[in-house]
This record gives C-alpha cells, sequence and structure tokens, in this order.
C-alpha cells in the first residue's frame, strides 16, 4: 500500500467527501502532494466541483446594471392595459386596497389634501382644493423596501438604486418620473404608490416581463384622474410607458403642482431668494437714508 492512502481517505472521511471523490485521488500519482495538508486543499477543491453538479444553479441579476441590458437606457414597454385610481379611492371587488395611504405615506390623502375626486375637476386637480402634492401620479407593481429594509434585489435591478440612496430602509422610487404615451399626447407623471395587486414584480418593472394576470385584465400600471384627462383614456385602456430622468421631463402641467414636485421645489426656492434680496435690498435702502440724515 502507497503510504498516502491514509491521509487520503481521513482527508475525505473529515471535509465530507463522497467515496467516489476518494477513488478519483486514489488513482492518482503515488504522491504528487508534499504531505496531508496539501492533499485537504485539493480533496476541497474536488469535493467543490462535485458540488457544483448536483447542486441547482440559481439565477441572481447581476449587480452591474442588471435593468439596464436590454438596450436603450430606459426602454419602453408598449401596449399595458392601464386602470384609473386616486387618492382616498375606497376599496371595491377589483380594488380591495383603499387609498387613503400609500406603500410609502400612512397619511397619504391628508398630506395630499384630500380626495382627489375623479368625477369633479377643475382642470387637472380636484375642484373642491389644490393639492398639496402633484396631481400627475401613478403606481406600478414593485416596491423596494419591506419591513423597513431594502429588498434583496433592489440594488441590482433598480438602475439609480445607488445614487439615490440616501439611508437604510428609504424607498429610491418614490417620486420617479415616467413618460406615458397614448396615440399621439404623452404625459409624465410621478411614481407615489405600488401596484396594481403586487408589488415584487421587478421583472415586469425593470426587466422585460408583461404585467402578471390579475382582476383588471392584466393592468400593469394605474394612473391617475389628471393623467387620465391629459391623455384622454377610458377607464380600462391601454397605454405606453418608460422611466425618464428629472432632466428629461418638459414643461407642461405636471410641473406647477406639489410641494413633492421638484420643479415647483425649485421655483419657490427662486422666489425665496428674490424675496430675500429684495428685504436685503430695502433694508441697505433704509439704512443709507439713516445715515445721510
Amino acid at each position: 500500500m502507497r503510504r498516502l492512502f491514509p491521509l487520503v481517505f481521513a482527508a475525505c472521511a473529515a471535509l465530507g467527501i463522497s467515496p467516489s471523490v476518494c477513488v478519483e485521488a486514489e488513482g492518482a500519482d503515488p504522491n504528487p502532494y508534499g504531505g496531508a495538508g496539501d492533499f485537504a486543499a485539493h480533496a476541497l477543491r474536488l469535493r467543490d466541483n462535485a458540488l457544483l453538479k448536483v447542486e441547482p444553479q440559481v439565477a441572481v441579476p447581476s449587480s452591474t446594471g442588471w435593468g439596464l441590458r436590454f438596450g436603450s437606457k430606459y426602454p419602453w414597454k408598449e401596449n399595458i392595459v392601464t386602470t384609473i385610481f386616486w387618492v382616498g379611492e375606497r376599496p371595491t371587488a377589483n380594488n380591495p386596497t383603499p387609498n387613503n395611504k400609500s406603500s410609502w405615506d400612512a397619511a397619504w390623502a391628508s398630506n395630499y389634501g384630500g380626495f382627489d375626486n375623479p368625477d369633479s375637476r377643475k382642470g387637472y386637480v380636484p375642484a373642491a382644493f389644490v393639492p398639496r402634492l402633484n396631481p400627475f401620479y401613478f403606481a406600478l407593481p414593485y416596491n423596494d423596501v419591506s419591513l423597513g429594509k431594502h429588498k434583496p434585489e433592489a440594488p441590482m435591478v433598480i438602475p439609480w438604486f445607488r445614487q439615490a440612496l440616501t439611508e437604510p430602509g428609504k424607498t429610491v422610487l418614490r417620486g420617479r418620473w415616467i413618460a406615458i404615451k397614448k396615440g399621439n399626447r404623452t404625459v409624465y407623471a410621478q411614481w407615489e404608490d405600488c401596484g396594481p395587486f403586487r408589488t415584487d414584480h421587478y421583472q415586469y418593472v425593470f426587466g422585460t416581463e408583461r404585467p402578471k394576470a390579475n382582476l383588471n385584465h392584466g393592468a400593469g400600471l394605474d394612473v391617475s384622474p389628471a393623467v387620465r384627462d391629459y391623455l384622454g383614456l377610458a377607464p380600462t385602456d391601454v397605454t405606453t410607458w418608460r422611466f425618464v430622468d428629472e432632466n428629461e421631463v418638459p414643461a407642461g402641467p405636471w410641473r406647477q403642482y406639489g410641494e413633492n414636485n421638484p420643479f415647483v421645489q425649485r421655483q419657490s426656492g427662486t422666489r425665496m431668494v428674490k424675496i430675500a434680496t429684495s428685504e436685503g435690498a430695502l433694508k441697505a435702502i433704509v439704512n443709507s437714508g439713516a445715515r445721510s440724515r
């Protein structure tokens, strides 16, 4: 017997390697290893190779641009069944979740300013009040946060995750813009809720899958009354949409309303600067007049 064989089987037993792997090692040259330590390292490699042959291979999204690898930066999602929803909507058979709160805002209706009545409108806003949030909003069936933490796939499938991340467990989806087309008209809206029906379908939202079957004819996009009115949509319709960056959002009514709207925020900031500048100039004039007396 060759002196290394006891070491072979001892190492195999210690590492949990099957006898068939040990037989492979036994048939090798009499002593290709310097000692038991060298053989143990080789045996580990044999075990890993054997496990790869029997363990299922799980497809995990790549950490480098999973959502971007399908062509253009944000490809169009064509012919998507689209339904209407609104802040304050009561539950129905086809929409069992009330919309007084959203996936990211427990006081959505209150923060919006009230019930976004789809049947009583003044232009693109409810007739009863001017909303404090952008009336051009939508929902898609994915939420990046669960139980106060980001979902494991979120950093890998959301194209802007790392740029938008401000703190652990805080969504990087709310407020993002999409363009929605119907015929020759295009509207722009901000992401404010999750649905219809599900919050886990990243393969559709950021990939190439189609929306899953559901009670609303496989709807994959919910839009607000303002979006409905701008595009002239029926209660259940078909649209085409894609994500857009903020610098791609053109002028339009979607830039005019809402404390959550970056365009309104910048306008408010500009006004405050102008007011402060005017007040400073007025004080300088008053002080100058006082010194001249």
